[in-house]
């Protein structure tokens, strides 16, 4: 029972440690990414759609709706701002024409991709300063993450 007790303990040690870097990571990249969207009027969830959309083909409203936990109005919202300023387009499915696909640009792919590098810099400096018990949790974790998004 001591070692039971010891492990959950030790658990919610790197749970807390983990808790801890993803919000000060989340703060420091948030704080990073601001003024950069704001030259750009994009607000964060319009940022957040981009990414998405980023990694897909494309995205039907129903879809961004439930990604973005909005109603499928607001999503329309949220992609009229983003058509208006060039980073995503629509396109009407050739099987019918009443599904809307929304795409992103070439621009809105420079926007995640400027915006990707600009955090992965930010976290290069956080992990190297961490040693080595702080960079295996943060390492299993990640891992953790992964497989439960993926199943």
């Amino acid at each position: 029972m001591k070692n039971l007790n010891a492990a959950g303990a030790s658990l919610k040690i790197d749970a807390n440690r983990l808790a801890d870097f993803v919000l000060f990571t989340q703060r420091s990249c948030i704080l990073n990414l601001s003024p950069e969207l704001n030259k750009g009027n994009v607000s964060f969830p319009q940022f957040f759609l981009l990414t998405y959309l980023s990694s897909e083909e494309y995205l039907t409203m129903s879809d961004i709706a439930k990604k973005m936990g909005h109603s499928t109005a607001a999503a329309t919202g949220l992609v009229d701002r983003l058509e208006k300023l060039s980073y995503v387009e629509r396109t009407h499915a050739s099987e019918d024409r009443r599904k809307i696909m929304v795409r992103i640009t070439s621009k809105g792919v420079s926007l995640v991709a400027k915006m990707r590098t600009e955090i992965a810099t930010d976290l290069a400096g956080i992990l190297a300063g961490m040693d080595e018990d702080q960079a295996d949790t943060v390492e299993h974790a990640k891992k953790a993450i992964y497989r439960r998004a993926i199943a």
